[in-house]
C-alpha cells in the first residue's frame, strides 16, 4: 500500500495531464459536427494503423504454419500430376494450356466472423485479374468464400460465414446431395440439410461442393460431418458439419476462376421455357 501511495505521489502530475488531455479531446470532439468528423477520421486512421500492425505481426508468426500448408499442397498436386502422367501413354504428347489468371494468390486484409453477414477483404483487384464470382480457397484448397465486388486493387468476398450463402453440396463418399449453409452462431459449425433419408452417412464424411454450385468448383471441400439426425417428418437428414477452413485464422488465400459459375447463375435467373405440345409434334 505504501509503495502504491509513493508511486502515485511521483507520477500524479503526468497522470493528471493525460486525464485532462483526454477530457479536452472529448470536449473538442463534441463541440461541432466538423470536430466530430475530424475526430472520427483520426480514430479510423489509428484503428487502421493498429489493424495493419497486428496483421503484420500475425502474418509473421504464422509463416511457419503457412509454409507447411503450402508444402503439403504442393506435394499433393505433384502426386496428382504424377498419377496423370502414368495414365497417359509415353507415345502420346499432351499439351496443357494454362490460364495465368485462373489461380491468384492473395492476402487477407480484413475478415469478420461475428456478424450474420460476414465478408472478407483481400489485397488483389481488377488490375490483378480478379473477377466477380471467383472462388476463395485456403492454401489447402478448402472453401472460404466467393468474390462479390472488386475495385482496382482490392476485392470483397462473401464468407462462408454469411447466412445468404447457400451452397449445393454432396457427401464425398455416398454422393447424396443437399444444401450447405451457415445458420449463424459458432464460426466453425454449419448445416448440411435436405439429405435423403436413405443416404449412408458416417461421422467424418466430407461434404463437398458440386459442379453446379454458384460459389465453388466441383469437389471443393466444405467440411466434415459431426452428427446427423432425421427431420421431424422422417424424410430428410440434417447434418452438423465442422468447416474445413479455420475462418478465424485466414491469412493467405487462393482465388480460383470458376468458368461455369456465371452460366449457372444466369440459368437460375432465367425462367424455364415452356414446351408446347405442338412443338413436340413437330
Amino acid at each position: 500500500m505504501h509503495k502504491l501511495i509513493y508511486f502515485l505521489k511521483k507520477t500524479y502530475v503526468p497522470i493528471l495531464f493525460v486525464l485532462i488531455e483526454i477530457g479536452a479531446i472529448c470536449l473538442y470532439a463534441d463541440s461541432s459536427p466538423y470536430s466530430q468528423a475530424r475526430t472520427l477520421a483520426a480514430s479510423h486512421y489509428i484503428a487502421g494503423w493498429g489493424d495493419r500492425l497486428f496483421g503484420s505481426m500475425r502474418s509473421y508468426l504464422s509463416l511457419r504454419r503457412d509454409n507447411i500448408a503450402l508444402t503439403e499442397r504442393i506435394a499433393e498436386l505433384e502426386s496428382r500430376l504424377n498419377a496423370y502422367k502414368q495414365m497417359v501413354p509415353d507415345n502420346v504428347e499432351v499439351e496443357l494450356e494454362l490460364d495465368n489468371d485462373q489461380y491468384i494468390a492473395c492476402k487477407v486484409v480484413s475478415n469478420s466472423i461475428n456478424h450474420l453477414q460476414n465478408y472478407i477483404i483481400i489485397n488483389k483487384g481488377l488490375n490483378d485479374g480478379v473477377r466477380i464470382g471467383m472462388s476463395v480457397l485456403t492454401a489447402q484448397g478448402y472453401a472460404v468464400g466467393s468474390i462479390t465486388n472488386c475495385t482496382e486493387n482490392f476485392s470483397v468476398a462473401a464468407s462462408l460465414l454469411n447466412t445468404s450463402v447457400k451452397v449445393s453440396a454432396r457427401l464425398s463418399v455416398d454422393k447424396s446431395m443437399g444444401l450447405f449453409y451457415w445458420p449463424g452462431g459458432d464460426s466453425q459449425i454449419a448445416l448440411f440439410t435436405n439429405v435423403p433419408k436413405y443416404a449412408q452417412i458416417e461421422t467424418g464424411d466430407m461434404v463437398e461442393a458440386i459442379d453446379f454450385s454458384e460459389y465453388f468448383p466441383d469437389g471443393t471441400i466444405l467440411g466434415s460431418v459431426e452428427s446427423a439426425e432425421l427431420t421431424d417428418d422422417q424424410t430428410m437428414y440434417t447434418c452438423t458439419v465442422r468447416l474445413a477452413a479455420d475462418m478465424s485464422r485466414l491469412d493467405n488465400v487462393i482465388l480460383v476462376d470458376g468458368h461455369n459459375i456465371e452460366q449457372v447463375k444466369r440459368l437460375k435467373r432465367e425462367p424455364i421455357p415452356v414446351i408446347n405440345a405442338e412443338d413436340n409434334n413437330e
